[in-house]
């Protein structure tokens, strides 16, 4: 495989470019048709690199693509997951080169989505064209390619469950999460389910005089803030009653297992440039990213905030929040939860609407698993050593619906890296990752 890349990598760029080139941003109805000439792009790249048959499927919101290649009725069957939308590219102001013109500075790769997820979706065609091309396939293949896991993949369950058999494997395989570091890869063996929302806080029903009220009427924006504040302890425990109900605590074996990972706690620091980490009492960093629960603001707003000043007391005051969860907690339990405990704490003198918006289980795969073990020896074999086991704090929803749908694992072989920047300006991939990553994944299906 080595050999094949260093041959064809001009092509590859040129290919991945193509892809990297469209702004396939499945948030903004603006792209609806950029969403559309992605997936008809893959659907070429597939076919080129020898599926049998690609196509485009329409859902209820943005299109799939699946391909396939059918080596015998007896060989294992790999699913191979992907998603060719990508998150927004603002504040484009803070990008150093234009997102959809992808550029290769530093040994990397700097684009919108050169990582997330269309960087890591190309490493499987490449490493399956490989295998179709120097006759090493042994496997049967089978890629479904979505465009819209950046807005929680409203359509995929329901199209997965209608095409249940199309879709028939033994294994789902993934890159679309990171390793530890370049030279410390590691497999994640689950990822954290997510519960999102978005709340309102009505007060008087206009934007008021500060100077005529301010002291006598109640600030939305105040009393927001003193709703969200409430929500987190001191300890960093979340408050809403029943949200730990269902949350499993790891044994000490466990948690020793997890700890295996090198982390340099000051290093982490220095690279996010803050003093000083927070978060749960009795729990290391790593841990408060992997195996426990979190909630936070992302996002928060009202009144007046262009030039200059407005004295006024708004009428309304918004915040979108986000809470991350461990897996045997359920998405739908814990926004109803949420739900009823934000509107439980409005005071008299607001009125609180709760708006559900997306979310998703998180889930969890034995490390003694026949693909975990073909992942690790082959990452092992490409990087030097072995790789360690981890859980991403990170949500990919539907994996958990494909692995109930479907009744198989997925297994999560991902090459970024946290210096990728994804979902940020300059989001980038570095060609080792890139390439490395090719030669993992053939040699996946070699032991496998």
């Amino acid at each position: 495989m080595r050999e094949y890349i260093e041959k064809n990598k001009e092509r590859f760029f040129q290919e991945l470019f193509s892809l990297l080139r469209i702004p396939s941003v499945s948030s903004m109805a603006e792209h609806r048709q950029d969403m559309v000439a992605c997936a008809d792009r893959l659907v070429e790249l597939l076919l080129e690199a020898g599926a049998d048959e690609a196509s485009v499927y329409q859902t209820s919101g943005h299109p799939v693509v699946f391909g396939c290649r059918k080596v015998s009725d007896t060989a294992p069957t790999v699913l191979v997951y992907g998603h060719y939308d990508v998150q927004p590219a603002d504040p484009v102001e803070l990008w150093k080169s234009d997102p959809f013109e992808p550029e290769i500075r530093d040994g990397a790769i700097y684009a919108r989505g050169a990582n997330d997820d269309k960087g890591q979706l190309f490493m499987h065609l490449k490493a399956f064209e490989y295998l179709v091309r120097e006759g090493l396939l042994r496997h049967n293949v089978k890629f479904i390619f979505e465009g819209e896991e950046e807005i929680g993949s409203p359509s995929l369950a329901a199209w997965a469950s209608e095409h249940k058999d199309m879709l028939a494997a033994d294994i789902i395989l993934v890159s679309d999460t990171t390793m530890i570091s370049e030279s410390v890869p590691s497999i994640n063996c689950g990822m954290r389910g997510l519960s999102y929302v978005e709340v309102k806080v009505t007060g008087p029903d206009k934007d008021l005089h500060s100077g005529h009220y301010g002291g006598a009427v109640a600030n939305p924006i105040n009393v927001l803030c003193d709703m969200i504040a409430s929500l987190i302890d001191k300890d960093g425990h979340i408050t809403v009653k029943g949200f730990y109900d269902d949350v499993v605590e790891l044994s000490d074996e466990d948690r020793a297992q997890l700890a295996r990972a090198p982390f340099d706690l000051q290093e982490y620091k220095d690279f996010l440039n803050i003093r000083e980490v927070k978060g749960e009492t009795g729990y290391s960093t790593l841990e408060r990213t992997g195996i426990r629960p979190c909630l936070d603001v992302n996002g928060i707003w009202g009144g007046y905030t262009g030039e200059g000043a407005k004295t006024v007391i708004p009428s309304v005051a918004h915040a979108k929040i986000s809470m991350r969860l461990v897996p045997n907690q359920d998405s739908e339990t814990i926004t109803r939860l949420f739900e009823q405990h934000f509107k439980s704490i409005a005071p008299d003198y607001v009125r609180v609407e709760v708006k559900p918006c997306h979310g998703g289980n998180g889930f969890l795969i034995p490390i003694s698993s026949r693909a975990y073990k073909a992942a690790s020896r082959a990452m092992t074999e490409v990087y030097g050593v072995e790789p360690v086991p981890s859980r991403g704090g990170g949500s990919i929803p539907i994996l958990a619906d494909l692995q109930r749908i479907l009744g198989i694992d997925p297994l999560l072989m991902g090459f970024g890296l946290e210096r990728d920047t994804i979902h940020s300006p300059n989001e980038s991939y570095l060609l080792k990752q890139l390439f490395a990553g090719m030669e993992s994944i053939a040699l996946f299906y070699k032991y496998y």
